[in-house]
This record gives C-alpha cells, structure tokens and sequence, in this order.
C-alpha cells in the first residue's frame, strides 16, 4: 500500500497593506492635514492666512471628505472581504466604547493601547483605516462632532498607522516587542496631544495670555508660546495617555496580540492559501 499525498494549507498572518492609490490619497489627505495643523507656525506674520484665522476650524472641517474618501479607497483597493470588514467594525466599535471610560479623568484612555496593538497586528493600512473610522465612531457616541473632528481622526490614524510600521513584525515577539510597543505608545501619546494642541492653540486671544498664539510675532516666539501652552495645558493629561498606555501594553499586551493574531489567522483575510505535500 502505498500512502496516498495529503495537502496541508498552511496560512500565515499578513497585515493588510495600502495600495498606490490609497498611499497617494493618504498623502494628499497628509499633506493638507499638516497645513491644516501648522498653518500658525509656517504663516509669516503678515500673512492673509492669519487674518482668517477664526474660518480656519470650518475651513479644515472639509478635511474630512477627504479622510472619508481615502477610507473608502482604502477598503476598495484593499479588497476586503466580509471578514475583514467585520473585524475593522468590532475593533472600531471596541476602541469606541472604550473611549468614554476616561471622561473627566485625566489620562484614562485606554483606546490608545488597542489602537497600537491592533496597528501592530494589522498593518499601517489597516491601522490608519481603524484609527479614523474609530476615532469618528467615538465622536458620534459621546457628542464630540465639531470642526475638531476631522483633525482627531486624522492624528488616529497616523497614530495607529505608526504601529504598523515598526520594525520586525514577522520576526520580534514577546518581551522585546511589548518593551518597543510600549515605547511607541508611550512618545506616540504625547505627540498625539501635541499635534492635537496645534489644531486649538491658534485660536486663544492672544491678549488674554501670553501663551496664545500671536499672529504678528516671528516664528521662534509663536513656537516657545506653543511650547509654554503645551507645558501649562496638556502635559499633565498627555502623560497620564502615555503612562496608562504602557502600563496596559506591558500587563495585557501579550494575551491580546495572541488574540488578534489568532482572529486574523483564522479570519485568513488577503491571505494566500499554499499547500504543501506530505
């Protein structure tokens, strides 16, 4: 007798990845997003953009069509499927209703370290993705829609998209990669606020503090305000992000990567199926 060949399908964990069009829509989107964040840092003192200062915040509100159309092509480009899709809304719906338990108190935000863990599993394309379309779900449950809005979505989903491009996701596991995952959260968290004071920080009057963005000072003044408001307002909040982001990748990261990664394996997402003959 002779034993008859058997086919193994052998399916290995590949995070989804953006394709050309969403990277040049992504970096449109980027790159407007940046004006709209550093438009008070790189407008001369005389600037006509200065003098419109108080249209800006409805002005950049268009940012989110944007952000909404390099979604969209994202999960068309990407191809998808109804698993993937699922996944993105529990994780989405997940990240949401963990944002509300911080409220009020300083620090709290535990959606950060899904954020990055979910980045790190899932790959920059797919975090970006999760990281606005999370972010806008969150607005919508605790009444947070304004002309803010599109500036958080889009400081998620560099967030979470940074998660995704770190190095050795294939290969580090274990203490090593919850240690570089809890670094990350930890300087990610404090740029997130920092990014996130520049889209408010122009709009204080500048006669009511000396911390304000002045329209008619140079650059290295209106920066060492920005770096006084940042000490002043945010910090205490920013590092209560960062220490609440470490300490929960360092206690819970381990089990939830083994999760997420078993859910994406066996979810098999734009995943190749190969066979191997035994």
């Amino acid at each position: 007798m002779y034993a008859q060949p058997q086919a193994r399908a052998i399916r290995a964990v590949r995070a989804i990845r953006l394709g050309p069009r969403s990277i040049a829509a992504l970096a449109l989107v980027s790159a407007t997003g940046v004006a709209g964040f550093a438009w008070p840092l790189i407008a001369g003192p005389g600037s006509q953009v200065s003098a419109h200062a108080q249209d800006a915040p409805w002005l950049f509100a268009g940012l989110l069509v944007l952000l909404v159309g390099v979604v969209a092509a994202t999960i068309s480009e990407s191809g998808l499927g109804p698993k993937a899709v699922a996944m993105l809304g529990v994780l989405a719906a997940t990240g949401a209703a963990l944002r509300p338990i911080g409220a009020g108190t300083a620090g709290i935000e535990p959606m950060f370290f899904l954020m990055v863990l979910s980045g790190r599993v899932l790959g920059p394309g797919f975090g970006f993705v999760l990281g606005s379309i999370t972010m806008f779900a969150s607005a919508l449950l605790t009444g947070g829609v304004g002309p803010w809005l599109p500036f958080q979505m889009l400081s998620m989903g560099w967030f979470t998209m940074g998660a995704g491009l770190l190095p050795g996701p294939d290969r580090l596991r274990g203490r090593a990669e919850l240690a570089m995952l809890a670094a990350y959260g930890f300087l990610a968290a404090f740029a997130y606020g920092t990014v996130m004071n520049l889209a408010g920080w122009p709009f204080m009057d500048a006669l009511a503090s000396n911390v304000a963005f002045d329209p008619h000072a140079a650059l290295p003044t209106n920066l060492s305000r920005f770096l006084a408001y940042c000490l002043a307002t945010s910090l205490g909040w920013d590092l209560g992000r960062a220490v609440v982001t470490v300490v929960l990748t360092l206690t819970l990261g381990g089990t939830l990567l083994k999760a997420l990664r078993r859910a994406t394996r066996r979810a098999a997402f734009e995943t190749p199926v190969t066979f191997d003959p035994r």
